[in-house]
Formats: C-alpha cells, sequence, structure tokens
C-alpha cells in the first residue's frame, strides 16, 4: 500500500492507495483517525494524480472525482456507498432515503453502520448523507468536518439560472 497526505485547513487527509486504486480516503483526526500502517510506504509521486484532484476539490474547482476506487466491504456496504455516489455535490440525503434506494426502506440503521464504515471520505460522500430531521448525525471525521465539507459545497456549488420571462 502507497500513501502521502493532502493538506487541509481541517488537518491532514490521509491518501491510500494499491495496484487496484484508492484503498483509504480519512482524515487524520475525528472520532475514528487512521494513520498508516507500518508496512505502507509513503509515496508522493505515485499519489501526486490523486492528490491534484483532491486540492482541487478543497478549492472549489471539481466536483466529481475521476479515481479509480477500490474500497473492500460487503455487498450490502457496497450498495450503500454505490448509492452515496449518486448524491448530487452539493446536496444532502437522509439515511432513509438513502435505504429507499437501495431496496431495502427498513434498513436505515443498517445504511448508516455502512455509511460509518466508508473508508473513502469524500470520494463516497458519506457526508451528505444526513438524519430525517435534517440534523448532522454521524461522521468518521467529526461533525464538524462534515459541517465544513457541507459548507464548502454550498458555497461552490454551481447554479442553473432560470431565464426571466
Amino acid at each position: 500500500m502507497k500513501y502521502d497526505f493532502c493538506e487541509t485547513t481541517r488537518g491532514p487527509l490521509l491518501v491510500a492507495i494499491d495496484q487496484d486504486g484508492l484503498r483509504h480516503v480519512e482524515f487524520m483526526q475525528g472520532e475514528r483517525p487512521i494513520t498508516p500502517h507500518v508496512d505502507w510506504q509513503r509515496d508522493n509521486k505515485a499519489l501526486a494524480p490523486y492528490l491534484a484532484q483532491f486540492s482541487a476539490y478543497f478549492a472549489g474547482k471539481l466536483q466529481r472525482f475521476d479515481l479509480p476506487m477500490a474500497a473492500r466491504g460487503t455487498p450490502f456496504q457496497q450498495s450503500v456507498w454505490g448509492a452515496l455516489c449518486d448524491i448530487p455535490y452539493g446536496e444532502t440525503v437522509s439515511y432513509l432515503e438513502i435505504a429507499q434506494t437501495i431496496g431495502n426502506p427498513k434498513a436505515v440503521r443498517a445504511v448508516g453502520a455502512a455509511n460509518g464504515r466508508n473508508p473513502l471520505s469524500i470520494i463516497v460522500p458519506c457526508h451528505r448523507v444526513i438524519g430525517r430531521s435534517g440534523d448532522l448525525t454521524g461522521y468518521a471525521g467529526g461533525i464538524p468536518i462534515k459541517r465544513w465539507l457541507l459548507a464548502l459545497e454550498q458555497t461552490r456549488r454551481t447554479f442553473k439560472l432560470t431565464p426571466q420571462v
């Protein structure tokens, strides 16, 4: 596994890849911080194209990533993560909406658990999932980082203007 860090105003973001693509994209702080394993190799050259996209995202110049993803998870987790990737930039949905999207409306808690196990933060936009009441709930990087990511996307979101008649 190769890794490097993307510096953000909220602390370093760990980005790790293997021969199949992205394995980990996670903040080094928060509720469940991750650190590189001892057998991982820091490689800024191999990670440069990945970090370039993250830098563009944080600068408000990129709304959709084009990187190979290789997250490991159960079939249920994979279905949830796939649904998360369909949430448009700058928008939010509830856990219930994700459960309905994957065809299992009673699996709201399981969706929350799968969301919490997402190893590709930001790329698989679990920060865009909120409680049904609109509350910001759970995020491995912590609620302050979730709030920051949502605010970043809201301020950078491109709006289509409706012509005046």
